[in-house]
């Protein structure tokens, strides 16, 4: 894994847009999974102003995770997220994007199907991460056990807290989620790590101890990371 400190979070996300731009450019058909929460937004704002050095007419998306139980128009919602911050700016296409329904009658079942949609159209090409304050990944939460693959997870009391569901009134356990097998076949991955908040768990992940209960450690087996930091 690649650790990169930067001093300013304008430098980190004028890096990480130019990584993400460079490895579209290597691959126009690239499958793309993009992580929601605070710290890939500021990337995410710097790639739409550099948009017009990309094309994305032959790209697709697949949704790391979800907030389950959540309309798909609610504002915290992981969906509503990504179609603010990401797919409308860059004009992607209903087609072109696949994504958890977070309201889903049969939530094993929305599991499955996006498992079936890996299976066929995997691996993932590019896959955009953060970190969570319980060094979790996608809503692969730390426990004694894993799981492998597309799976329903009950969220901890810590991810509860993320600041995308504050407020909401409706009571959430559940996340649907990309399993660490999914991501770590991914071909590559950025982790962006983002904020003072973040310090004890990055320094946590750069201790380069491998546990269950800290799922992103599990990035260390990956032949192609790289995580960006700022000084703070």
């Amino acid at each position: 894994m690649i650790f990169t400190q930067y001093d300013s979070l304008e430098e980190l996300t004028d890096f990480t847009s130019d990584l993400i731009i460079a490895e579209l450019k290597k691959k126009p058909a690239a499958l793309v999974c993009a992580a929601t929460g605070n710290s890939p937004t500021g990337t995410y704002k710097k790639l739409i102003e550099k948009k017009d050095q990309i094309k994305v007419d032959d790209l697709s998306f697949v949704k790391l995770d979800e907030w389950y139980g959540l309309p798909m128009d609610h504002p915290g919602s992981c969906e509503y997220y990504l179609q603010e911050n990401l797919l409308k700016p860059l004009h992607i296409k209903p087609e072109q994007y696949t994504a958890f329904i977070s309201d889903a009658d049969d939530r094993e079942a929305e599991c499955e199907r996006i498992q079936n949609y890996l299976n066929e159209h995997g691996p993932v090409d590019l896959c955009i991460l953060g970190i969570g304050l319980n060094g979790h990944i996608a809503f692969n939460e730390p426990a004694a056990e894993l799981s492998a693959g597309v799976h329903v997870s009950r969220l901890t009391l810590d991810t509860l807290k993320h600041s995308m569901v504050a407020g909401v009134e409706k009571e959430l356990k559940y996340g649907l989620t990309l399993g660490l097998t999914d991501i770590l076949q991914s071909k590559k991955i950025l982790l962006i790590v983002n904020g003072k908040h973040k310090r004890g768990i990055l320094n946590k992940l750069l201790s380069s101890n491998i546990s269950t209960y800290l799922p992103a450690s599990f990035l260390w087996l990956h032949p192609d990371v790289h995580c960006v930091y700022t000084e703070e």
